[in-house]
């Protein structure tokens, strides 16, 4: 069976684009509740946190695709797949990934029933989560090897 190799432009843009969209959320967590929690500064941190969740599980699903029996189609279940292939570590994927899938349901289905306290938790306490993956998937891109993995 011929492994596929990673494609940089599947993953380096979209890594770029959460990156941006972290500190966009890093601005708005700065904002007093009161601010935040009415009119565009809630709306964009919706925005911006479901960005920056489409493209941790895009390129999740673009990483899984390469190792034979490992394609997941369910949010959570790639997050628990890539703790298990050791891409981000198992504590990693059911302390943070599993929850951002969780998280990108909500912001994608449900949008309309997150509450404002929610959602600034989120954004105030947990975008270092969305930096720890970035570091997981440098590490990735940096090493492929460690995965019996190439990148073109």
């Amino acid at each position: 069976m011929t492994i596929l190799p990673l494609e940089r432009e599947a993953i380096l843009p979209r890594l770029d684009g959460i990156k941006k969209n972290v500190l966009k959320l890093k601005a708005l967590a700065a904002l007093p509740f009161e601010q935040f929690s009415t009119g565009d500064p809630y709306d964009l941190a919706q925005h911006h946190l479901r960005l920056s969740l489409e493209g941790i599980f895009n390129i999740s699903s673009h990483i899984l695709s390469r190792v034979p029996d490992s394609r997941a189609v369910e949010y959570k279940e790639i997050a628990r797949k890539m703790g298990e292939h050791g891409f981000v570590s198992k504590e990693f994927a059911t302390r943070a990934l599993v929850p951002m899938a969780g998280m990108r349901n909500l912001l994608v289905h449900y949008y309309s029933d997150i509450e404002p306290e929610k959602l600034f938790e989120v954004v105030t306490k947990h975008t270092q989560d969305i930096e720890e993956f970035l570091s997981f998937i440098k590490e990735v891109l940096l090493h492929p090897e460690k995965w019996n993995l190439t990148i073109s």
